[in-house]
């Protein structure tokens, strides 16, 4: 299975982040990409009130072109996430759509985790604006193959990803704006990590570049196999990545070393509460 990786650098002119997300699907397609991930909030990313200014419901034109791209190019996509408009809420959700090769909608995942933190003495708090999700989302493509949806700073809870892998996920899809600093010492730890303790793809499309002053994101999208080998890498500009999935060799390799199915449930206690 040939997956691609999308990296942009949105602002908050839709047109132009529409622009440049249609031409890199498009290029990824050509390059044979039967799954193709765009990065977090491609359709607008900037300040707060960019954000909200910004904010789409999943029946507009965001979604509306995912859905009619998918369908012309015969992909299934994962359209990153979008700052969600939910007009029976006062405040967004940062949310990522599964859409197969016919255009319909296949799944919805609302980012769980909420960006509540400081970095380098710069303070981000996704939840001044946005809403956390409560339900976490497998996936199966067209030909069955299930994705785990996941969006950016859930990366950082490894709990989330084992569930997905329990309920069958085989690639995680990981859309993100990870900060310069981040990107720069955690990134690929992590993304590693998730892919060798559950066995798992991770395809994880980033943002890069700067979105408004103050504000950029450090690129290096990834592909990622279940042994934690880096299968594809994107330079720090904006463009695509592709790489094949062997499904056999990881289907061996969860056979082989079945740390999955070594799991003791019954051994794991959670506290009920973690000290900060």
């Amino acid at each position: 299975m040939r997956v691609a990786a999308v990296q942009l650098t949105s602002t908050a002119d839709f047109d132009g982040n529409l622009d440049r997300a249609d031409r890199l699907t498009r290029a990824a397609a050509a390059d044979g990409a039967q799954l193709v991930v765009l990065p977090e909030k491609w359709n607008a990313l900037g300040s707060g009130d960019a954000l909200v200014a910004g904010a789409q419901s999943i029946d507009g034109p965001a979604i509306t072109w995912a859905r009619g791209a998918a369908r012309e190019l015969g992909i299934e996509l994962v359209a990153g996430s979008i700052s969600e408009r939910v007009e029976s809420q006062q405040r967004l959700r940062n949310t990522s759509v599964h859409i197969g090769a016919d255009g319909e909608l296949r799944a919805t995942y609302r980012k769980v985790h909420m960006f509540d933190v400081v970095i380098e003495g710069t303070v981000y708090n996704e939840s001044e604006h946005e809403e956390p999700g409560e339900e976490l989302v497998v996936s199966p493509t067209a030909d069955g193959v299930e994705l785990g949806l996941s969006i950016c700073y859930d990366v950082r809870f490894p709990e989330l990803y084992r569930i997905l892998a329990i309920r069958g996920a085989r690639i995680f899809t990981v859309p993100s704006a990870f900060t310069v600093p981040t990107t720069r010492d955690h990134w690929e730890i992590l993304l590693r990590a998730r892919a060798i303790e559950d066995q798992a793809f991770v395809v994880a499309a980033n943002q890069i570049g700067e979105h408004a002053p103050g504000l950029r994101s450090g690129g290096r999208s990834m592909i990622v196999d279940p042994w934690g080998l880096v299968l594809a890498h994107a330079p720090d500009r904006e463009c695509h990545i592709v790489a094949d999935l062997d499904l056999e060799a990881q289907a061996r390799m969860r056979r082989d070393l079945p740390a999955l199915a070594n799991r003791r449930p019954g051994a794991y206690s959670w506290p009920v509460e973690a000290r900060a």
